[in-house]
């Protein structure tokens, strides 16, 4: 069983969401709330507060309506960026910050951000030290176990972590050189939960609900966080929160719960977004949606080629016969 643990002035419950960009938007996170993730966290936001005025930005700053802790994840590589992206994000109603150094994406680390930042350790104390020192909120670290696999320096980077002033670690089971390939492994995390006494979030490859408990038990870490295997499958924290408590497997949702949340998220995606925005993002999550439903193929084609949120909708209720 998952324990809720104290992250500054707030108790989260760490059956986590992982921040993924282009994923994990408002209306994706508060329906991973809803079927039993415990914490969630924005996608990344550009240290940068000039690029706060663009679309993408204004979007993903947008928290309102979210359950406390409101948690913002913001990347970069100056400190005094950060610092600042630290300050104007609290400003703006966020209740924990979070730091990314752990996104693989050539476009972030191409600007030594990101996970790139594990192969300069100083200057990853400096960012640290900067934003802790920067805002009176709890600021946590989401991280790899090292560069590459002949520098798997994870066990260093937390120890400078929670030297900082960093209050909790989410670790990714691969290197930066990794990227998603491969499998994730967890002896890494589980030397980095031996080196702190801050809570550890294990990430990587979880993706049932006896995945959860076997990386639970072989890291001693204090919670999950599950990305890519909430694709399509918002119900998965239900099923790993019933299975952690009971050891029993709770049934797959049926058909017309599918059909309702599946409904629900793309008027909330048009809603959100406005119509061309929401157009785009909808063909997106049923692409997802549509891995886990048999006789799909020709459905999700289909959709992809709707251009008005009325013609998406009326497929959904055509296809599921709602």
């Amino acid at each position: 069983m998952i324990k809720a643990i104290p992250i500054g002035d707030y108790f989260i419950e760490p059956l986590a969401l992982a921040p993924m960009a282009g994923v994990t938007d408002r209306p994706f996170r508060q329906i991973c709330r809803q079927y039993g993730a415990g914490y969630t966290v924005s996608e990344m936001v550009a240290s940068d507060t000039s690029l706060w005025t663009t679309n993408k930005s204004i979007f993903r700053l947008n928290h309102d309506g979210e359950p406390s802790p409101k948690t913002v994840q913001i990347v970069g590589y100056d400190p005094e960026m950060l610092a600042e992206a630290a300050r104007m994000n609290m400003a703006r109603g966020a209740q924990i910050i979070d730091i990314n150094m752990g996104c693989p994406a050539k476009k972030v680390c191409n600007r030594l951000a990101g996970s790139a930042l594990m192969q300069d350790e100083e200057l990853v104390a400096r960012i640290l030290q900067a934003v802790v020192n920067a805002v009176p909120i709890p600021v946590t670290l989401k991280t790899r176990t090292g560069w590459n696999r002949d520098n798997k320096n994870g066990v260093t980077i937390a120890k400078i972590a929670e030297d900082s002033g960093i209050q909790m670690l989410a670790i990714h089971g691969r290197t930066r050189a990794d990227k998603y390939e491969g499998v994730a492994e967890y002896d890494t995390i589980a030397a980095i939960k031996q080196a702190v006494s801050i809570p550890v979030i294990a990430n990587g490859d979880i993706d049932c609900a006896e995945k959860a408990l076997s990386v639970l038990q072989h890291t001693g870490c204090d919670g999950i966080m599950l990305g890519r295997a909430a694709h399509g499958r918002p119900w998965i924290f239900r099923e790993i929160r019933h299975y952690l408590s009971t050891q029993l497997k709770l049934p797959p949702p049926s058909l017309q719960e599918r059909a309702n949340v599946i409904y629900h998220h793309v008027c909330a995606l048009h809603d959100f977004y406005g119509e061309a925005l929401g157009v785009r993002f909808a063909r997106k999550h049923i692409a997802w949606y549509g891995e886990h439903l048999d006789n799909s193929k020709a459905f999700v084609q289909q959709f992809h080629r709707l251009t008005t949120p009325l013609e998406q909708r009326a497929a959904v209720k055509a296809f599921f016969a709602i």
